[in-house]
Protein backbone atom coordinates (compact mmCIF):
# COMPACT_ATOMS: atom_id res chain seq x y z
CA UNK A 1 0.00 0.00 0.00
CA UNK A 2 3.09 2.19 0.42
CA UNK A 3 3.95 2.02 -3.04
CA UNK A 4 0.60 2.90 -4.09
CA UNK A 5 0.68 6.01 -2.03
CA UNK A 6 3.64 7.25 -3.25
CA UNK A 7 2.10 6.97 -6.84
CA UNK A 8 -0.59 9.09 -6.00
CA UNK A 9 1.63 11.49 -4.60
CA UNK A 10 3.72 11.44 -7.94
CA UNK A 11 0.97 11.75 -9.90
CA UNK A 12 -0.71 14.32 -8.44
CA UNK A 13 2.63 16.27 -7.72
CA UNK A 14 2.65 15.89 -11.90
CA UNK A 15 -0.68 16.87 -12.30
CA UNK A 16 -0.65 20.57 -10.18
CA UNK A 17 2.65 21.21 -11.53
CA UNK A 18 1.87 20.73 -14.93
CA UNK A 19 -1.68 22.92 -13.99
CA UNK A 20 0.52 25.56 -12.60
CA UNK A 21 3.26 25.84 -15.56
CA UNK A 22 0.34 25.70 -17.95
CA UNK A 23 -1.32 28.59 -16.70
CA UNK A 24 1.91 30.30 -15.30
CA UNK A 25 1.49 30.77 -11.86
CA UNK A 26 4.65 29.22 -10.90
CA UNK A 27 7.31 31.34 -12.20
CA UNK A 28 10.21 29.53 -10.86
CA UNK A 29 13.78 28.88 -12.74
CA UNK A 30 15.12 25.69 -14.34
CA UNK A 31 15.86 24.29 -10.99
CA UNK A 32 13.19 24.72 -8.75
CA UNK A 33 10.78 23.18 -11.61
CA UNK A 34 12.95 20.15 -11.78
CA UNK A 35 13.06 19.13 -7.94
CA UNK A 36 9.26 18.97 -7.83
CA UNK A 37 9.24 16.96 -11.15
CA UNK A 38 12.08 14.82 -9.95
CA UNK A 39 10.29 13.40 -6.54
CA UNK A 40 7.24 12.79 -8.56
CA UNK A 41 9.41 10.70 -10.82
CA UNK A 42 11.08 9.04 -7.64
CA UNK A 43 7.69 8.45 -6.14
CA UNK A 44 6.24 6.82 -9.32
CA UNK A 45 9.06 4.86 -10.15
CA UNK A 46 9.49 3.19 -6.60
CA UNK A 47 6.48 0.63 -7.90
CA UNK A 48 7.93 -0.18 -11.66
CA UNK A 49 11.29 -0.88 -9.84
CA UNK A 50 9.63 -3.37 -7.26
CA UNK A 51 7.74 -4.77 -9.60
CA UNK A 52 10.26 -5.37 -12.30
CA UNK A 53 12.72 -6.47 -8.95
CA UNK A 54 10.34 -9.14 -8.86
CA UNK A 55 9.57 -8.30 -4.75
CA UNK A 56 7.29 -11.25 -3.00
CA UNK A 57 5.23 -8.38 -1.86
CA UNK A 58 5.00 -6.74 -5.27
CA UNK A 59 3.56 -9.07 -7.65
CA UNK A 60 2.01 -6.55 -10.73
CA UNK A 61 2.81 -3.05 -11.31
CA UNK A 62 -1.01 -1.34 -12.94
CA UNK A 63 -1.92 -5.32 -13.02
CA UNK A 64 1.10 -6.33 -15.44
CA UNK A 65 3.32 -9.25 -13.93
CA UNK A 66 6.80 -7.75 -15.38
CA UNK A 67 8.95 -10.94 -16.71
CA UNK A 68 5.89 -13.71 -16.51
CA UNK A 69 5.77 -12.70 -20.30
CA UNK A 70 2.83 -11.38 -20.16
CA UNK A 71 2.13 -8.07 -22.17
CA UNK A 72 1.54 -4.95 -20.28
CA UNK A 73 -1.78 -3.97 -19.55
CA UNK A 74 -3.62 -0.84 -20.57
CA UNK A 75 -3.50 0.66 -17.38
CA UNK A 76 0.16 0.22 -17.28
CA UNK A 77 0.80 1.10 -20.79
CA UNK A 78 -1.46 4.99 -19.74
CA UNK A 79 1.34 4.92 -16.50
CA UNK A 80 4.28 4.39 -19.00
CA UNK A 81 3.08 6.92 -21.05
CA UNK A 82 2.98 9.59 -18.33
CA UNK A 83 6.83 9.57 -18.25
CA UNK A 84 6.97 11.30 -22.04
CA UNK A 85 5.07 14.41 -20.91
CA UNK A 86 6.93 14.60 -17.83
CA UNK A 87 10.59 14.00 -19.25
CA UNK A 88 9.30 16.75 -22.24
CA UNK A 89 8.48 19.56 -19.58
CA UNK A 90 11.91 18.96 -17.81
CA UNK A 91 13.48 19.47 -21.08
CA UNK A 92 11.64 22.59 -22.14
CA UNK A 93 10.97 24.15 -18.46
CA UNK A 94 13.55 27.28 -18.71
CA UNK A 95 12.30 29.92 -15.75
CA UNK A 96 10.21 32.15 -18.39
CA UNK A 97 6.74 29.82 -19.30
CA UNK A 98 5.45 31.69 -21.47
CA UNK A 99 6.65 29.62 -24.48
CA UNK A 100 3.67 27.73 -26.13
CA UNK A 101 5.35 24.22 -26.18
CA UNK A 102 6.14 24.46 -22.34
CA UNK A 103 2.64 25.50 -21.96
CA UNK A 104 1.26 22.64 -23.53
CA UNK A 105 3.77 19.97 -22.62
CA UNK A 106 2.39 20.93 -18.99
CA UNK A 107 -0.91 20.72 -20.27
CA UNK A 108 -0.27 17.05 -21.68
CA UNK A 109 1.10 16.19 -18.62
CA UNK A 110 -1.42 17.13 -16.16
CA UNK A 111 -3.69 15.24 -18.42
CA UNK A 112 -1.78 12.02 -18.34
CA UNK A 113 -1.47 12.16 -14.54
CA UNK A 114 -5.04 12.74 -14.48
CA UNK A 115 -5.74 9.99 -16.49
CA UNK A 116 -3.50 7.64 -14.98
CA UNK A 117 -5.11 8.00 -11.83
CA UNK A 118 -8.38 7.43 -13.25
CA UNK A 119 -7.67 4.16 -14.61
CA UNK A 120 -5.26 3.08 -11.77
CA UNK A 121 -8.64 3.63 -9.74
CA UNK A 122 -10.88 1.47 -12.00
CA UNK A 123 -8.40 -1.02 -12.30
CA UNK A 124 -8.17 -1.58 -8.45
CA UNK A 125 -11.95 -1.81 -8.10
CA UNK A 126 -11.96 -4.33 -11.35
CA UNK A 127 -9.81 -6.45 -9.15
CA UNK A 128 -11.11 -6.15 -5.86
CA UNK A 129 -14.62 -6.28 -6.24
CA UNK A 130 -15.23 -2.68 -5.21
CA UNK A 131 -17.71 -2.38 -8.10
CA UNK A 132 -20.10 -5.46 -5.77
CA UNK A 133 -19.22 -3.33 -2.46
CA UNK A 134 -21.05 -0.34 -3.44
CA UNK A 135 -18.38 1.74 -4.73
CA UNK A 136 -18.75 2.35 -8.06
CA UNK A 137 -18.26 6.09 -7.49
CA UNK A 138 -16.36 6.58 -4.36
CA UNK A 139 -13.36 4.94 -5.07
CA UNK A 140 -12.42 7.00 -8.26
CA UNK A 141 -13.34 9.90 -6.72
CA UNK A 142 -11.31 9.36 -3.75
CA UNK A 143 -7.69 8.36 -5.42
CA UNK A 144 -8.00 11.87 -7.42
CA UNK A 145 -8.71 13.67 -4.56
CA UNK A 146 -6.24 11.30 -2.21
CA UNK A 147 -3.68 12.40 -5.27
CA UNK A 148 -4.03 16.33 -5.35
CA UNK A 149 -4.01 16.18 -1.92
CA UNK A 150 -0.96 14.11 -1.29
CA UNK A 151 0.91 16.05 -4.62
CA UNK A 152 -0.16 19.71 -3.00
CA UNK A 153 1.50 18.75 0.27
CA UNK A 154 4.53 17.91 -1.39
CA UNK A 155 4.46 20.69 -3.92
CA UNK A 156 3.93 22.87 -1.40
CA UNK A 157 7.21 21.17 0.68
CA UNK A 158 9.65 22.18 -2.44
CA UNK A 159 7.83 25.81 -2.45
CA UNK A 160 8.87 26.20 1.55
CA UNK A 161 12.46 24.94 0.81
CA UNK A 162 13.18 26.84 -2.26
CA UNK A 163 13.46 30.20 -0.24
CA UNK A 164 16.17 30.35 2.15
CA UNK A 165 15.29 32.22 4.30
CA UNK A 166 11.39 31.47 3.53
CA UNK A 167 9.50 34.20 2.87
CA UNK A 168 5.76 34.76 4.43
CA UNK A 169 4.43 34.78 1.01
CA UNK A 170 5.53 31.20 0.26
CA UNK A 171 3.15 29.65 2.66
CA UNK A 172 0.54 31.87 1.46
CA UNK A 173 -3.19 31.47 2.38
CA UNK A 174 -5.16 30.85 -0.50
CA UNK A 175 -2.90 27.29 -0.82
CA UNK A 176 -3.31 26.46 2.50
CA UNK A 177 -7.36 27.21 2.39
CA UNK A 178 -6.65 25.26 -0.63
CA UNK A 179 -5.76 22.33 0.92
CA UNK A 180 -7.61 22.09 3.60
CA UNK A 181 -10.80 22.12 1.64
CA UNK A 182 -9.77 19.39 -0.60
CA UNK A 183 -8.99 17.35 3.00
CA UNK A 184 -12.06 17.63 3.95
CA UNK A 185 -13.89 16.68 0.83
CA UNK A 186 -11.35 13.67 0.74
CA UNK A 187 -12.47 12.87 4.84
CA UNK A 188 -15.97 13.13 3.29
CA UNK A 189 -15.87 10.70 0.19
CA UNK A 190 -13.79 7.99 2.11
CA UNK A 191 -16.45 8.08 5.03
CA UNK A 192 -19.21 7.30 2.51
CA UNK A 193 -16.87 4.98 0.79
CA UNK A 194 -16.43 3.39 4.18
CA UNK A 195 -19.88 3.35 5.29
CA UNK A 196 -21.30 1.81 1.95
CA UNK A 197 -18.70 -0.55 2.60
CA UNK A 198 -20.10 -1.56 5.84
CA UNK A 199 -23.57 -1.20 4.08
CA UNK A 200 -22.66 -3.94 1.58
CA UNK A 201 -20.80 -6.34 3.25
CA UNK A 202 -22.82 -9.37 4.12
CA UNK A 203 -21.64 -10.34 7.45
CA UNK A 204 -18.59 -7.66 7.75
CA UNK A 205 -19.99 -5.18 10.21
CA UNK A 206 -21.12 -8.45 12.38
CA UNK A 207 -17.50 -9.38 11.74
CA UNK A 208 -15.50 -6.18 12.27
CA UNK A 209 -11.40 -6.81 13.46
CA UNK A 210 -11.10 -5.66 17.56
CA UNK A 211 -9.22 -2.24 17.02
CA UNK A 212 -10.87 -1.22 13.81
CA UNK A 213 -11.83 1.93 14.63
CA UNK A 214 -9.18 3.07 16.61
CA UNK A 215 -6.31 2.38 13.63
CA UNK A 216 -9.26 4.15 11.40
CA UNK A 217 -8.20 7.00 14.10
CA UNK A 218 -5.26 6.85 13.65
CA UNK A 219 -4.85 7.02 9.90
CA UNK A 220 -6.89 10.31 9.89
CA UNK A 221 -5.47 12.18 12.15
CA UNK A 222 -2.28 11.31 9.92
CA UNK A 223 -4.22 11.86 6.75
CA UNK A 224 -5.70 15.36 8.00
CA UNK A 225 -5.31 16.39 11.42
CA UNK A 226 -1.44 16.35 10.99
CA UNK A 227 -0.91 18.51 7.33
CA UNK A 228 -3.89 21.23 8.29
CA UNK A 229 -2.54 21.62 11.21
CA UNK A 230 1.02 22.51 10.10
CA UNK A 231 -0.37 24.53 7.61
CA UNK A 232 -1.37 27.01 9.86
CA UNK A 233 1.55 26.42 11.71
CA UNK A 234 4.52 26.42 9.39
CA UNK A 235 4.00 30.60 8.36
CA UNK A 236 4.41 31.07 12.08
CA UNK A 237 7.08 29.14 13.18
CA UNK A 238 10.91 29.94 12.52
CA UNK A 239 11.78 26.54 11.93
CA UNK A 240 8.53 25.64 9.97
CA UNK A 241 9.65 24.18 6.98
CA UNK A 242 10.65 20.97 8.86
CA UNK A 243 6.95 20.72 10.06
CA UNK A 244 5.78 20.65 6.82
CA UNK A 245 8.21 17.61 5.63
CA UNK A 246 7.45 15.94 8.54
CA UNK A 247 3.29 16.88 7.47
CA UNK A 248 4.16 15.00 3.61
CA UNK A 249 5.46 12.04 5.47
CA UNK A 250 2.65 11.78 7.93
CA UNK A 251 -0.08 11.74 5.13
CA UNK A 252 2.36 8.63 3.19
CA UNK A 253 2.05 6.72 6.71
CA UNK A 254 -1.85 7.23 7.04
CA UNK A 255 -3.53 7.16 3.80
CA UNK A 256 -0.89 3.59 3.51
CA UNK A 257 -2.89 2.61 6.79
CA UNK A 258 -6.12 3.41 5.48
CA UNK A 259 -5.68 2.20 2.06
CA UNK A 260 -4.08 -1.71 3.76
CA UNK A 261 -7.37 -0.96 5.99
CA UNK A 262 -9.90 -0.95 3.16
CA UNK A 263 -8.21 -4.11 1.01
CA UNK A 264 -8.43 -5.81 4.64
CA UNK A 265 -11.64 -4.67 3.84
CA UNK A 266 -12.11 -5.69 0.32
CA UNK A 267 -10.88 -8.74 1.33
CA UNK A 268 -13.52 -9.87 3.79
CA UNK A 269 -16.19 -8.46 1.88
CA UNK A 270 -14.79 -10.78 -1.03
CA UNK A 271 -14.85 -14.16 1.17
CA UNK A 272 -17.96 -13.50 2.33
CA UNK A 273 -19.27 -12.73 -1.13
CA UNK A 274 -18.00 -16.34 -1.90
CA UNK A 275 -19.06 -17.96 1.22
CA UNK A 276 -22.93 -17.02 0.66
CA UNK A 277 -22.78 -17.84 -2.95
CA UNK A 278 -21.12 -21.35 -1.89
CA UNK A 279 -24.53 -21.88 0.19
CA UNK A 280 -26.54 -20.83 -1.96
CA UNK A 281 -25.91 -23.93 -4.71
CA UNK A 282 -27.55 -26.71 -3.48
CA UNK A 283 -25.65 -30.22 -3.18
CA UNK A 284 -25.91 -32.61 -6.24
CA UNK A 285 -25.92 -36.48 -5.46
CA UNK A 286 -25.54 -39.10 -7.88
Amino acid sequence: MLLEVLALCGYGLWMLLGLALALGIYNAGRGEALVPLALGCAFVSAGLLAAALRLRTVSEWHGWRIGWSQRPTREALIALATYLPMLGVAGMVRGNEGFWATRLLSVVLALCSLVCVITSAYGYRTRRLANQAGLAAQLPISRLLSACYGGGLWLWVCLVFREDPPRPGVTSWPWAIGLLLIAMLLGLVDGVAWHSLRGSGLGWHRQRPQGLLLQRFLAAALICAVPCLSLVLVPALPGGRWLASCAAAAYIVGKSLELWLFDVALTRFALARSAASGVAWPEVHD
